[in-house]
């Protein structure tokens, strides 16, 4: 688990397939509803957010096929490591949420989980989906970006 220095945040994962994939407009600060052995898996960093979306049901918010594997010392007290798990908000903003993903091609994604102060937090982005062409100008981007970097930094290493 990394620390954040500037926010105080210990950062359990990231997906960083989301921003590759995603445009991420909005960012939203949540809690998720876990049992004990979930936040001890989560402690020792056995969760996985690659594919996972969060929807509305029923005016809640769920996240959807986050895996938080079985944690190694429970026993009957383990949860199914793909269930849907409650995420904490306003019912306001659930419902703003809810209009803004029913508008063509907004979806939520989860980015990270983290722990602010003992709690378990979800970081949610409002994400529009990249097309082929759109990934490789970020992928072009990027690699200009490393490749000015590293100029600069032998070039001041020459002296």
């Amino acid at each position: 688990m990394a620390k954040n220095e500037n926010s105080g945040r210990k950062i359990i994962a990231q997906n960083k397939k989301a921003f590759h994939d995603y445009f991420v407009d909005e960012r939203y600060e949540t809690g998720i509803v876990l049992s004990g052995t979930e936040v001890k898996s989560l402690r020792a960093g056995q969760v996985n957010l690659k594919d996972s979306y969060c929807e509305v049901k029923s005016g809640e918010l769920f996240a959807v096929g986050i895996h938080i594997s079985p944690y190694e010392q429970g026993n009957i007290f383990n949860r199914d490591p793909l269930r849907d798990r409650k995420l904490l908000m306003h019912r306001r903003e659930i419902m703003k949420l809810h209009g803004l993903v029913g508008q063509k091609g907004f979806t939520l994604i989860p980015l990270s989980l983290y722990f602010s102060g003992s709690y378990v937090k979800v970081e949610l982005g409002l994400c529009r989906g990249k097309k082929l062409y759109d990934k490789r100008d970020s992928d072009a981007k990027r690699e200009a970006e490393r490749n000015i970097e590293r100029f600069s930094k032998n070039k001041h290493t020459d002296f």
